[in-house]
């Protein structure tokens, strides 16, 4: 098989992403770059309002992106945005699970109210959301690409009252693995990315709780977003064709795994 050199792009063109959690933070940088790489863009998130603004800015760049409501811990609503996606832009061939919650209590403490917001968001969501995605795929005879954000905490949790986010990342990993093995027939790579402490929205509020945690990090500083464009794109373009079932972290080397 003739390849060219070097067999790498970024080309996105022809693409349809869907983006989970893209009204602030990594969502939203993720959405915009993979617009910017020639895919039209679903973006999903509650807050409505957030998404227009950011479809504004996507067009404005020359790029395609529909705003589509969604509340990740109802199931009816997870499908039906995959369904909007594809009657809007045609079938979702790149798949972005980024919306994630932390739960900001110790485990013992727990209102089962909070654990239930927990698993929905970070676990249940990007299953069915995979699932359906990977049904529409089969049903078109197309390849994919699904890249679920994890976390440095699915490897090592430092305390501070977020066991259960530490466990739901864990299950995204096992997830990709698992689902990975299950789907390679079909030419649908799954894989996962697990970044150490970016700024984010979320990010800002554990800040607020707990204090500066970089001082404790080797250079003393929060990830910016953009320094996940890289992985991103590689995961989701042509060229990770060989690639899945896998996870890429992105932690500066804050972490001791």
């Amino acid at each position: 098989m003739s390849r060219t050199k070097p067999n790498f792009s970024t080309d996105l063109t022809g693409q349809v992403a869907l983006v989970t959690g893209c009204s602030s933070g990594l969502g939203w940088r993720f959405a915009k770059v993979l617009a910017a790489s020639g895919a039209k863009v679903a973006i999903t998130a509650r807050r409505v309002e957030r998404l227009e603004k950011l479809a504004g800015e996507i067009r404005a760049d020359g790029g395609t992106a529909v705003p589509i409501a969604l509340d990740v811990t109802d199931a009816a609503q997870c499908f039906n945005a995959v369904a909007e996606a594809e009657k809007a832009l045609g079938t979702v061939t790149i798949l972005v699970n980024n919306a994630g919650i932390p739960d900001a209590q110790r485990a013992h403490k727990m209102e089962l109210d909070l654990i239930d917001r927990v698993l929905d968001t970070n676990v249940r969501a990007p299953y069915l959301l995979c699932c359906e995605v990977a049904r529409r795929l089969m049903a078109a005879k197309l390849p994919g690409r699904m890249v679920n954000i994890a976390s440095m905490a699915a490897f090592e949790y430092g305390g501070g009252g977020a066991a259960l986010y530490s466990i739901s990342k864990a299950a995204v990993i096992r997830m990709t693995e698992a689902l990975a093995v299950e789907w390679a027939r079909f030419n649908i790579n799954v894989n996962a990315i697990a970044p150490g402490a970016f700024a984010s929205e979320m990010m800002d509020g554990m800040l607020q709780r707990i204090g500066d945690i970089t001082k404790g990090f080797p250079r003393q500083r929060l990830g910016d977003p953009a320094q996940m464009d890289s992985t991103l794109l590689y995961l989701c373009s042509p060229s990770s064709e060989f690639v899945t079932g896998t996870y890429i972290k992105i932690d500066d080397g804050q972490s001791s795994r």
